[in-house]
């Protein structure tokens, strides 16, 4: 496997219903230098191979984590990737740890409308509000945290906007797929 490759975890329990979670896991398959692990289809079961996930990590310069926001944070079975995967020592507590140096980007959907996150809107504070788990994990990991993208209100957007999200995830996921390869 190269060792310059994007590591992309998908994970959405009911891919079925989002097509724009599908539409950008299949543009990441599309993309050279990319490998995609769909955690729910990988492990239904949620017992997680923790030492293949590992090798996968180990060979990435990029994690790319792709879910839905689901109750202000990720959907479970991501959690439980990271319980089992990302361990002291391992993933981070030491000067060499796996994922020092590597990039940490949040490619996420939510179900409310950027008007829902805000003073007075459904879920009453920015969506930047809730990125801090997310953040402080690429920190404690000594990641390089790459500024999210989101779309939210996904289930409600229409073909243009979804094609538009899409085009501007291929394009900057080509570019860290450049970067990575020293082009």
């Amino acid at each position: 496997m190269n060792a310059k490759h994007i590591l992309v975890l998908y994970a959405h329990p009911a891919p079925h219903r989002s097509p724009v979670n599908r539409r950008l896991a299949d543009a990441a398959r599309a993309t050279p230098g990319v490998v995609v692990q769909d955690l729910y289809d990988t492990y239904p079961d949620f017992d997680i191979d923790a030492e293949n996930e590992r090798a996968l990590v180990r060979d990435a310069s990029l994690l790319v984590f792709l879910h839905p926001i689901r109750w202000y944070g990720m959907p479970s079975l991501m959690k439980e990737w990271m319980d089992v995967v990302m361990v002291p020592g391992w993933a981070y507590g030491t000067p060499d740890s796996v994922l020092r140096g590597k990039g940490y980007w949040l490619v996420a959907t939510t179900g409310s409308g950027a008007e829902a996150y805000q003073p007075g809107g459904l879920h009453g504070r920015p969506f930047a509000d809730f990125l801090a788990p997310f953040e402080q994990t690429a920190a404690l990991c000594g990641m390089d945290w790459i500024a999210p993208l989101t779309m939210h209100g996904a289930a409600a957007a229409g073909e243009a906007a979804v094609d538009a999200h899409i085009a501007e995830f291929r394009r900057r996921l080509l570019a860290y797929t450049e970067a990575a390869h020293g082009e």
